[in-house]
C-alpha cells in the first residue's frame, strides 16, 4: 500500500536481532510509512538467547518521551501499532494515549498485540491482563496468539462451541471489530471442523483465522487459511505479521481484514523460508536442535543456533515489498 501515512510504533527493542520493533518497523518503513519508534524495553538480544542485558522503559519515562512528543506538536499517527509492554505501569501510559489518539481521530486504525504469553504461560506481570481487556474497546485490530484468546476471554478452546465462544466474546463483550489469531495448531477436532475447501493435507498444517464483525448483534464474518509448519524456532514472527497486517489493512477497502492477512501470511511464511533456508547453509555447530540440557552445559551452542535463525529481513526485503503474493483466506461458511 503505497502511502504517506504515519505510524506511531510502541514495543521493544533489541540491538542485535529482529523481534518486537525490529521485525516491524523496517517492513512498514518498505511499504512506504513514516514510523515513529517508541522503545519499551532496550535489551541486547531477545530473552531466547538465555543471556541477554538492557533496561526496561519505566512507566515515568514513557510519559515523558510521549508528553514531549504532544508538546513540540509532532504529527498525531493515523495508524498506532503496540507489542510487549511488560509491566502494568507502562501499559497503563500506553492505554492513555491509545485513548486519547481514539478521541483525537475516531478514524485511526489501531493494531493492538496483546503480547503476554504462549503455551499456556504468561511472561508478562499477570496485572497486566486486566489491563489489556480494558483496552480492547480502542483498537481496531487484535492479533492474539491462541494462548492469549484464552486469557483474555477465560474460554479454554478445546471444540468447536468453545472457539465460537471465545471468538463471540471478543466482538460482541469487548466490542473489537476485527481479530486475527495465526499459527494455531492443528488440532483433530480443528481439521474436522474445518469446511472442505480449506486444505488441510498435513497435520502439521497451522491454520489462521480473521474475523470481522458487522453490525451490533449480528454473527461476524470469519475466513481461515491454512500454511505448512517450517520446523524450528524463529523469534520476531508474531511481531512482523502484526506490522504486516497494519501496513496492508484497507479500512475502505471491500473486505479489508482477509485481505491483508492473506498478504501478511504469504510474505511472513516466504520471510521464515528464506531464513530456514540460509540456517541450513551454516556450519553443523550452528544447526543445533535444541537439547536443555546440552545447552545448560554449553550456552553459546543455544546462541549459535539462535543467532543463525534470525529473520532475513534485510535480504527478504524484496519480498516485503512485493505486491502480488497472497494467501487466500477463505470464508468459514459454517463456523457460526
Amino acid at each position: 500500500m503505497s502511502t504517506s501515512q504515519r505510524v506511531l510504533s510502541i514495543q521493544s527493542h533489541v540491538t542485535y536481532g529482529y523481534v518486537g520493533g525490529k521485525a516491524a518497523v523496517f517492513p512498514l518503513q518498505c511499504l512506504g510509512y513514516d514510523v515513529d519508534v517508541v522503545n519499551t524495553v532496550n535489551f541486547s538480544n531477545h530473552s531466547g538467547y538465555g543471556r541477554f542485558g538492557g533496561t526496561r522503559t519505566s512507566a515515568s519515562e514513557l510519559r515523558q518521551i510521549l508528553q514531549t512528543m504532544e508538546e513540540n506538536q509532532f504529527p498525531d499517527p493515523s495508524r498506532l501499532l503496540t507489542g510487549y509492554i511488560p509491566g502494568p505501569e507502562a501499559l497503563s501510559v500506553v492505554q492513555e494515549l491509545a485513548s486519547k489518539l481514539r478521541k483525537r481521530h475516531p478514524e485511526l486504525v489501531y493494531l493492538l498485540d496483546p503480547v503476554m504469553g504462549d503455551s499456556g504461560a504468561l511472561y508478562v506481570s499477570p496485572s497486566v491482563v486486566c489491563i489489556y481487556k480494558s483496552m480492547l474497546r480502542l483498537a481496531t485490530v487484535i492479533t492474539p496468539n491462541w494462548f492469549e484468546v484464552e486469557t483474555l476471554t477465560s474460554v479454554r478452546i478445546e471444540d468447536p462451541q468453545s472457539l465460537r465462544d471465545a471468538i463471540g466474546i471478543l466482538h460482541e463483550e469487548y466490542q473489537v471489530p476485527n481479530v486475527v489469531v495465526s499459527s494455531i495448531p492443528m488440532k483433530p477436532w480443528l481439521a474436522k471442523f474445518l469446511p472442505d475447501d480449506i486444505p488441510k493435507d498435513q497435520p502439521t498444517d497451522l491454520l489462521c483465522i480473521s474475523s470481522s464483525r458487522g453490525n451490533p448483534g449480528k454473527n461476524s464474518v470469519v475466513h481461515a487459511c491454512t500454511v505448512p509448519l517450517i520446523p524450528g524456532y524463529f523469534s520476531g514472527v508474531g511481531d512482523l505479521f502484526s506490522a504486516l497486517i497494519l501496513a496492508h489493512f484497507d479500512p475502505d477497502g471491500k473486505s479489508p481484514l482477509p485481505d491483508a492477512v492473506g498478504k501478511a501470511l504469504s510474505k511472513t511464511h516466504d520471510i521464515i523460508r528464506l531464513t530456514n533456508a540460509h540456517a541450513q547453509t551454516l556450519d553443523e555447530a550452528d544447526r543445533t536442535t535444541t537439547d536443555d540440557e546440552l545447552d545448560r552445559k554449553d550456552p553459546m551452542r543455544l546462541v549459535r543456533r539462535m543467532r543463525g535463525r534470525e529473520l532475513r529481513l534485510i535480504q527478504g526485503q524484496d519480498i516485503i515489498r512485493g505486491e502480488g503474493s497472497s494467501r487466500e483466506m477463505k470464508v468459514w461458511e459454517k463456523f457460526w
